[in-house]
């Protein structure tokens, strides 16, 4: 076991962890703390709490300082310097013509390094755009190019729930989200109403995926061969919430379909959920990070 805290550095980001070098920190206190960036200032999002060597990666860096006014009005300002870089790579990027979008810009809590977030449909050749910025700000320039997820992370906006998005508040890491979450969930294939924003996977498909992965191994599949209190049928349609199960008599083939509980129809030959391969040729973008 290991005694440690958690720290943000960006708001809904990953929580990292830290040696709290034998402090005692409540969450929603800012420190200095050493990174693979450099020296940076984050906000404690996990306060002191042991935790199982087999979560941690060592070595554990130490805690180097509680934030100070000072330390605070730094990031302040690198939050309106960020502004201007914003807008001097934007003019820089249009005289190169190089076709790319700028999403974001961070400074490094030390000013060490500025960090230039783009997106783009292929490669970029940006070399002599690094040369350029360089040139003016004088400090060493990363540019990095983040797919669509990353950008609406960074950027925000409101969900088709009308809520703000999930990975701008609230999500750490993405989850892995596929199709077959979607058909699982008995949801239309229609690209409109299975993605978000960003043209990808809605992130919440994954919320209850549990849940319907758990009534899926009781409840008979669109297909399935079952006995009912008045004989055997192939279930046509069901719902998963519900319990309930609509299934087509064999000995009344034509006849209007009945409806029953899942507790009382008994499983003879269990459905499958299949895929078309041209709704997968159709939908496979929206799996792309």
């Amino acid at each position: 076991m290991a005694f440690i805290i958690g720290v943000r550095f960006r708001d809904a980001g990953k929580i990292y962890y830290f040696d709290p070098d034998g402090k005692n920190l409540n969450k929603g206190q800012y420190v200095i703390v050493e990174t693979s960036r450099g020296i940076e200032c984050g906000e404690v999002a996990m306060d002191n709490r042991q935790i199982a060597d087999d979560d941690i990666s060592y070595p554990l860096k130490k805690l180097i300082r509680v934030a100070n006014e000072e330390d605070l009005k730094k990031v302040a300002d690198n939050k309106e310097k960020e502004k201007k870089a914003f807008e001097i790579c934007s003019q820089k990027i249009n005289e190169h013509k190089l076709k790319m979008k700028l999403i974001n810009v961070e400074y490094t809590f030390d000013n060490n390094k500025i960090l230039f977030y783009f997106t783009a449909d292929g490669r970029v050749d940006f070399r002599e755009l690094v040369k350029d910025l360089a040139y003016v700000f004088r400090t060493r320039i990363e540019l990095r190019q983040i797919g669509v997820r990353d950008e609406a992370k960074m950027l925000g906006g409101l969900g088709i729930c009308g809520r703000p998005f999930c990975c701008k508040t609230f999500l750490g890491d993405f989850q892995p989200v596929s199709i077959k979450m979607a058909k699982e969930q008995g949801m239309s294939l229609n690209p409109v109403k299975i993605s978000g924003t960003c043209g990808r996977l809605m992130c919440c498909l994954k919320y209850e995926q549990d849940a319907y992965s758990d009534l899926l191994k009781t409840t008979p599949k669109i297909g399935a061969i079952v006995n009912t209190p008045d004989g055997k049928g192939t279930v046509v349609d069901s719902n998963l919430i519900t319990g309930m199960l609509t299934v087509s008599l064999h000995k009344a083939p034509d006849a209007a379909a009945h409806t029953y509980n899942v507790k009382d129809v008994t499983l003879i030959k269990d459905g499958q959920i299949r895929i078309d391969k041209s709704e997968m040729e159709k939908l496979k973008k929206l799996e792309k990070n």
